[in-house]
């Protein structure tokens, strides 16, 4: 198993290490920096963590029982990878939170929210030019967490769209890096942006829904080979 870029652990009394341990190797997960079908040990973990076994052994349970990871039969775990339905359901999540949230904000979004969600769009054209995928997938981010910081206020509906965000981000760059995933990508904003600007509620919540669905084809088709 590689490294994990993540710095050394320092309890706190606030925390218990095993909160602290779990939310690292989440984070490693559905970040990418652990992939599916690496393998996980409580040494190396404990040891590139700076903790006991014990907090390693407790968050490695926790996160086998939501499904990140699952046991090796002969030791240790391994990175789950997700099915195919489960990668369906993801999206098909996504398109219902994210439709209604785009419907939510549209009668009363701010000339600058526009002006910054253009700029957005721009800088990611530009790195499409450039085939910098990277920066494609840093602008497109950039793009979505403007929208919902916008609802911000309602707490329920945004705690929902961030939980949701950390398992879509998985598998983001696969949908930027399949042909032309990129570019659909950044076009399905454009309609977004104009949509927003014409502040039609039903407009903004069905491209949104458009434009997250093409993400879920994008990603079918680079994860498993086919779309839906």
């Amino acid at each position: 198993m590689k490294n994990i870029p993540l710095p050394t652990i320092k309890t706190k009394h606030s925390i218990p290490a095993r909160e602290k341990v779990y939310e690292y190797i989440k984070s490693s997960i559905l970040s990418g920096h652990l992939n599916p079908g690496e393998k996980l040990t409580e040494e190396h973990l404990a040891k590139t963590l700076g903790v006991s076994r014990t907090p390693v052994r407790e968050a490695l349970h926790k996160l086998e029982s939501e499904g990140l990871i699952k046991t090796r039969r002969k030791r240790g775990f391994i990175v789950s990878r997700d099915s195919r339905e489960e990668v369906e359901e993801l999206f098909e999540l996504r398109s219902i939170l994210e439709g209604y949230t785009l419907r939510a904000i549209s009668e009363s979004i701010s000339e600058e929210i526009l002006h910054q969600l253009e700029k957005s769009i721009e800088h990611a054209e530009e790195a499409l030019r450039r085939k910098k995928i990277e920066d494609v997938f840093k602008w497109n981010t950039r793009f979505h967490d403007t929208l919902h910081e916008l609802v911000a206020n309602k707490t329920r509906l945004h705690r929902l769209i961030v939980n949701m965000r950390k398992y879509v981000l998985r598998h983001r760059q696969h949908t930027l890096r399949y042909p032309d995933g990129g570019r659909r990508a950044v076009e399905g904003h454009r309609k977004i942006l104009m949509a927003l600007r014409l502040r039609d509620p039903d407009l903004c919540e069905r491209v949104m829904r458009e434009h997250i669905r093409e993400a879920k084809d994008d990603a079918l088709q680079s994860l498993f080979g086919e779309a839906s």
